[in-house]
């Protein structure tokens, strides 16, 4: 998936304003300004649009940890240079506190069944024998998930 994508939606899940996204960034270690943060949310066609590199990215998720479980007594995490589909749903588990099961409820939401075996091998070392990686599919079902179990919709 595209990174702009993922911080959009994330963005739109937990409606985070502009000052939000950029405090979450700082708590990832790095400041970002309102227009680098601005030409990231654009469209894809949009002549402004940037592309969100994976670094930025790490920051940004690593940030997120921060914001919604608090820092860790070791200090930030350094960010990836390279992220992938795996990585993204890993992190994105933590920062949101959950088990395996809670895994299993936000993709059950989106009418995704998965079992536990095949989620832990989401999870597991590249270099595993039963490791398996993320497609885009999977994670826009994960994030459509978290859409629907953390969005309030104002009705």
């Amino acid at each position: 998936m595209i990174n702009n994508d993922i911080l959009r939606r994330i963005r739109y899940t937990f409606e985070l304003d502009d000052s939000s996204v950029m405090a979450i960034f700082r708590l990832g270690g790095e400041d970002v300004t309102r227009a680098q943060m601005s030409d990231w949310l654009k469209k894809d066609d949009d002549p402004d649009y940037r592309s969100l590199n994976d670094k930025f990215m790490a920051v940004f998720l690593n940030g997120f940890i921060v914001h919604k479980r608090g820092p860790k007594d070791d200090g930030l995490p350094v960010p990836d240079e390279e992220l992938n589909n795996n990585v993204i749903l890993r992190k994105l588990k933590i920062a949101l506190n959950l088990q395996t099961e809670g895994v299993i409820e936000l993709l059950s939401l989106a009418d995704l069944k998965v079992s536990k075996p095949e989620l832990s091998a989401l999870f597991r070392k590249p270099g595993h024998k039963h490791y398996r990686k993320c497609k885009d599919q999977f994670l826009r079902n994960f994030l459509h998930g978290m859409q629907l179990k953390f969005h309030v919709e104002d009705v």
